[in-house]
């Protein structure tokens, strides 16, 4: 990776890509350490130094932000109304035909579906705004803290909006740095962004355990999470590169006097077909409960409940139900992004088959067959993977966050894999040694 990097930067075109990338990444920090007008900011300060401040039902959404929400930044949405936007777009897709056929329009289909994206984005970051606004008045984002009701001292109408519509043009910004750097920069540019947003809280979270422990001056604790992540690095990638290739045969064909088609190739499906998204499905519909159960005032028994069940990350019940979301999102995603009929039919009309399955239906329920035996082991994975926060928190760090999260080490593995690859495809088009040895 590193010698990609090197003979990346000696690319006249290549190093003008990254040293653009790199610019937008550091406006991006910047924008995230610059508070919102209305803000009283010792008093978040004074929150922040908490030792419980980087915990509870905001975890999730301060990690995709790089720790700019519990911060109150103009950047303090992140791209999670991004996120959400291109999911739920994703689902409709399947579900509204209109979009369906806007999808297999090409080009122009994709650009419309993006402009329907931006939009939700804005939509959905003057809700979440809203919220986070709400939130920070009553003292209910820093729970504990003696100062958390004097973060917004000024609670007129007037300031209120000015700190919503900030944080959404903080996140429509956002949006468009990203969409920058994946026309003129390396890689994908919103993953680049949330690649960035979570490595940002590692070595604050790190220091943190070092400073908590108590072997050797915290140094024990500090190595052996530095440990678990590097473990937990090489697992993920591991199975993230695995993959069931099946063989696909393309019949001869004769037009004129010259042979076409008779080429082999294969169909790869991999392990983990889902990726991310049924972590982020399970931890945000875990999230709506407790949200609601914060918000609606009385102690009523349902909402003891919920806040002794579901809120707490070590609870049995929270454990069990988070892991069983996470295998039923992985099947339920897979199902939605992967059409085997789909595939079978391309597959007869451009005359290939699989080697001992019929063209057609045969070929549709064997690939079918396959996909759900592949993603078995492909949802355990996550939901293991996913849980392993939960447990460490109890030996390694238990008053704050562990920062080799699943989430954050699944996203962050994917995106490094992927930005390295572009860098190396973009080298073989301008480098032919290699084949030429």
């Amino acid at each position: 990776m590193l010698t990609a990097f090197a003979r990346a930067f000696r690319t006249p075109d290549l190093r003008k890509k990254l040293l653009f990338t790199l610019g937008i990444v550091a406006v991006y920090r910047l924008g995230a350490h610059v508070p919102i007008p209305g803000i009283d900011y010792k008093s978040v300060q004074t929150c922040m130094d908490q030792a419980s401040s980087n915990t509870g039902l905001f975890g999730l959404v301060n990690m995709f932000s790089g720790g700019a929400l519990l911060h109150i930044t103009i950047f303090a949405l992140g791209i999670m109304p991004y996120i959400t936007a291109s999911i739920i777009l994703q689902l409709l897709t399947v579900v509204i035909p209109r979009l369906e056929a806007l999808k297999k329009e090409g080009q122009a289909g994709t650009a419309k579906i993006t402009q329907y994206t931006r939009y939700l984005t804005v939509a959905l970051a003057i809700l979440q705004g809203t919220g986070l606004v709400a939130t920070a008045r009553t003292g209910a984002l820093f729970q504990g803290c003696p100062v958390a009701s004097q973060i917004v001292p000024d609670q007129s109408i007037f300031t209120t909006i000015t700190m919503v519509v900030t944080m959404t043009a903080g996140t429509a910004v956002m949006m468009w740095l990203g969409e920058l750097i994946t026309d003129r920069g390396i890689g994908n540019g919103m993953s680049i962004l949330m690649f960035i947003s979570i490595a940002a809280t590692f070595p604050s979270a790190l220091w943190a355990i070092k400073k908590q422990g108590s072997l050797a001056g915290g140094w024990i604790e500090f190595g052996t999470v530095i440990a678990v992540g590097l473990v937990m690095v090489g697992l993920v990638v591991f199975v993230e590169q695995a993959q069931r290739r099946i063989p696909v045969q393309y019949a001869k064909r004769m037009i004129g006097r010259r042979s076409y088609g008779g080429t082999s190739t294969y169909i790869p499906l991999k392990v983990n077909q889902a990726g991310v998204i049924p972590v982020i499905f399970a931890s945000s519909l875990l999230y709506i409960p407790a949200l609601v159960a914060q918000f609606v005032g009385g102690n009523g028994s349902w909402k003891i409940w919920i806040q002794d069940n579901l809120t707490k990350g070590n609870h049995p019940i929270y454990i069990v139900t988070y892991f069983l979301l996470i295998v039923f999102f992985a099947f339920f995603y897979v199902a939605i992004s992967f059409n085997p009929e789909e595939v079978a039919d391309n597959m007869k009309k451009y005359g290939g088959f699989i080697p001992g399955i019929r063209a057609g239906r045969p070929t549709a329920e064997y690939l079918s067959y396959v996909l759900n035996r592949i993603t078995w082991p492909g949802s355990l994975y996550l939901g293991l993977i996913a849980l392993v926060p939960t447990m460490a928190l109890v030996g390694f760090n238990a008053s704050g966050n562990f920062p080799f999260g699943g989430t954050s080490i699944l996203i962050i593995v994917g995106v490094g894999l992927e930005t390295v690859k572009q860098i190396e495809s973009q080298l073989q088009q301008r480098n032919y040694e290699g084949f030429l040895r």
